[in-house]
């Protein structure tokens, strides 16, 4: 990633699966494109795959996510994608919404209509002790909407440890709990869970996670010293009137400028960046930003 000025930044994402032998692969979806309701401006964006022997085809998925759908008439030893875009990262404030009259203070039900169409973003996974527990240290007295999700998100953070974590997969609420760690993607799915268990919509999201150098660190300070981009995960919550608010359970923070959405789904399996089948080979993996 190179900073091309004080607030415009270009990033550079390269994978690449180099396989024993020649492969054969079923068709890939590759889910590595801004979404339209990103508030990031996106000045620029390419994707390209190779080998150059493929079809490429941009379409919607069930959730409304930008996917390219790859797919090879050939064997190939190797495949690979890199993402290119540009990106305006000039601040803005992730409170600046309005949440209408009537829903300011939690607990609240949406209206039926809404409800039904939010279905998806509602559904449990089956509850476990550690999962109760937490959500019993919560007070579900009436207070502001905003102001109890501000601090479910950091009472998450707080609870969870951040850890890379490289297994395929999320854990399990419980399994989170347990070992107080987990990857982005599991403290993730932790808060989506729990925002569901208190009355709220919310979806998993998949995107890409800038966090530019502060000019002025020091070597004692806890500001980053260097850009940083990576993949990251986090969850959505729906509020009637701001629409979907982001939270990163990783930071127990709102997400702002530098969280670029790519995916959205009611699971952690339908935002994957990649998904796809290939016969069994020994792979060699990697992988940039």
């Amino acid at each position: 990633m190179t900073t091309t000025s004080p607030k415009l930044v270009t990033l550079r994402h390269r994978s690449e699966y180099h396989y024993e032998r020649p492969v054969l692969l079923g068709p890939q979806t590759i889910r590595l494109r801004p979404a339209a309701y990103c508030r990031t401006p996106v000045l620029s964006y390419s994707l390209r795959v190779e080998p150059a022997d493929h079809t490429l085809r941009w379409q919607f998925d069930a959730s409304g996510n930008h996917v390219a759908r790859v797919g090879f008439s050939q064997r190939v030893k190797t495949f690979g994608f890199t993402v290119e875009l540009q990106a305006d990262l000039t601040p803005y404030n992730p409170f600046d919404f309005v949440v209408d009259p009537g829903y300011e203070t939690f607990p609240f039900r949406y209206p039926p209509e809404t409800a039904g169409e939010l279905g998806p973003f509602r559904v449990l996974d089956p509850a476990s002790p550690l999962l109760n527990d937490f959500m019993h240290s919560f007070s579900t007295a009436p207070q502001p909407t905003v102001n109890f999700l501000v601090d479910l998100n950091s009472r998450v953070r707080g609870r969870v440890g951040y850890t890379t974590r490289m297994e395929h997969g999320v854990q399990s609420c419980e399994e989170t709990l347990a070992k107080s760690t987990g990857s982005c993607r599991d403290s993730a799915w932790l808060l989506v869970q729990m925002c569901r268990r208190f009355g709220f919509a919310a979806r998993f999201v998949s995107g890409y996670l800038i966090q530019l150098a502060d000019p002025d660190a020091s070597e004692n300070s806890p500001s980053l010293k260097n850009d940083s981009a990576d993949l990251h995960a986090w969850a959505e919550v729906y509020l009637p009137g701001a629409g979907w608010v982001g939270m990163d359970a990783t930071s127990g923070l709102l997400t702002a400028e530098g969280h670029i959405p790519l995916a959205v789904s009611s699971s952690p399996q339908g935002a994957a960046p990649l998904s796809g089948t290939v016969e069994p080979a020994a792979v060699d993996f990697r992988y940039s930003m």
